[in-house]
């Protein structure tokens, strides 16, 4: 991976994308050490993608995950049988 100052890569930040499309991610420096990386987007979606437990995977584990965010319910009441028809 190269490695762009803040300041290359605003001021040739055209240059700084082509070689991120052609080449792969790219490594931001700012004060010389590494600070941010410019990554294809089809490489962070896969990556998003790869992060998330799958549904299947969730099922099927043997802990909990507590640090999975669940919505909370509506506060609308149920329908009663008889309301149905």
């Amino acid at each position: 991976m190269k490695s762009w100052s803040v300041q290359d890569a605003k001021a040739r930040f055209s240059e700084f994308l082509e070689t991120c499309l052609n080449e792969g991610p790219q490594i931001v420096t700012k004060r010389g050490a590494d600070a941010a990386v410019l990554v294809p987007l089809q490489e962070w979606r896969r990556l998003q993608r790869s992060s998330r437990p799958t549904l299947k995977e969730l099922l099927l584990s043997a802990a909990p995950r507590a640090d999975l965010a669940v919505p909370e319910r509506g506060r609308l009441r149920r329908r009663q049988p008889d309301e149905l028809v």
